[in-house]
């Protein structure tokens, strides 16, 4: 079904609780990475131009429950003002008399930021008591944080059962986008996956293996399905635990016709700090020598994945192909995102370092759709349910 979203509420006049994803990297006291509060920003401004008063809650960082001056919201806050072009200012905390006080003094147009939910352990504990003071603030609820949806928090969840709610701009596109990209009407459909364990997204792949036509598979994770075929690696990261799931995603994609493809050479060292040995090495010709990693995919491999994904109509990325964050062992991934980026097919990324990466590659305006979500994004591509997305109510047509 598809969910109620902002567009649908009555906003003239009214107070809006906005859960927002503003829980972006800090450096130096400032905002290093703003990209989640520009994608927040059409919401924001949507609100405001139709005459509501906003209260903005968000999250930042993991303070646990516990009040942690270096995750205050005032550098998000700062950038907020700098972008919307309005002052934005930031309450003493998240509830409490004071705050609604402030929320009281509101009037349409106005916004105001609430002081980081998670200096309340109440909020990840989605404490009813914590989301019925949130409610209080307003006369509406939107969530627009989807990179927060998949949590049962009481921000993302509680509060949307004490007040009439929506989704908001950068969640409908969200849901809209990743959750028909691997419908049948999507054409043939592929993804390619990376990151550093297997484990952390193995039922991913079990379903990725129902739903697309094409599978390639790299970063470190790639070295457990490798050991499944009977390689060895040396000291590269591998969970030889669970070499036996390795075996069954592949059988299991065999056994669908969907095509799963593996590195075949990579760029080896001694060390992520170390410089790499210059040439890539082959998988089918030599052995990874002990004490050597494999740190990156090589060129052979860039191709090979090239040509498998050259024929897909959409490709959904998630998970960088090697130590990306090291120069010397970042060339695999951002060659991948390149070609990605000159394919005709539909792209989607998903992750904050897949995101981080097609950036670093200067291609970004040419991928379709980069999603803020990480946790979130690939639940839903799990088939998962999204608390903060479920309990929304859809649109009546």
């Amino acid at each position: 079904m598809v969910k109620r979203t902002v567009r649908d509420l009555p906003l003239q006049g009214k107070r809006v609780l906005l859960r927002a994803d503003l829980n972006v990297p800090l450096r130096g006291g400032a905002v290093a990475d703003d990209t989640r509060i520009r994608a927040a920003l059409p919401n924001i401004r949507y609100l405001l131009g139709e005459g509501a008063a906003v209260v903005v809650c968000a999250h930042l960082g993991r303070p646990r429950g516990q009040v942690r001056d270096e995750l205050r919201l005032a550098p998000v806050a700062a950038r907020l003002s700098e972008l919307l072009g309005l002052q934005v200012t930031v309450a003493e905390d998240s509830v409490g008399a004071s705050v609604e006080k402030r929320v009281r003094q509101l009037r349409p147009g106005d916004l105001l930021l609430l002081e980081n939910l998670r200096f309340h352990s109440e909020e990840e504990a989605n404490a009813p008591d914590f989301a019925r003071q949130l409610a209080a603030f307003a006369d509406c609820f939107v969530n627009d944080a989807f990179g927060a949806a998949h949590r049962a928090h009481a921000s993302t969840e509680g509060v949307a059962r004490y007040l009439d709610s929506a989704a908001g701009l950068l969640m409908a596109e969200e849901l809209e986008r990743l959750g028909s990209v691997f419908s049948a009407a999507a054409g043939t459909r592929a993804a390619l996956i990376g990151g550093a364990k297997i484990s952390d997204k193995l039922t991913l792949l079990r379903r990725l293996i129902e739903r697309v036509d094409i599978l390639c598979i790299g970063g470190a994770m790639a070295h457990t399905f490798l050991l499944a075929r009977g390689l060895t690696l040396g000291a590269s990261l591998i969970e030889s635990g669970l070499v036996g799931e390795a075996r069954t995603v592949l059988e299991a994609a065999a056994r669908r016709g969907c095509i799963l493809e593996l590195p075949v050479d990579g760029v080896i060292g001694q060390g992520p700090d170390l410089a790499p040995r210059a040439r890539p090495l082959t998988f089918a010709e030599e052995e990874v020598g002990s004490g050597w990693q494999v740190l990156d995919i090589g060129p052979a491999t860039v191709e090979r994945f090239s040509e498998a994904l050259r024929p897909a109509d959409v490709i959904v990325w998630n998970g960088p192909l090697g130590l990306f964050e090291q120069p010397a062992f970042a060339g695999g991934t951002r060659a991948l995102a390149r070609v990605l980026a000159g394919l005709s097919a539909t792209t989607v990324i998903c992750g904050g370092e897949t995101a981080q990466a097609v950036h670093e590659a200067g291609v970004a305006e040419r991928i379709d759709h980069i999603s803020t979500g990480g946790g979130a994004a690939l639940e839903l591509l799990e088939g998962r349910t999204l608390p903060g997305v479920a309990v929304l109510p859809d649109r009546v047509v």
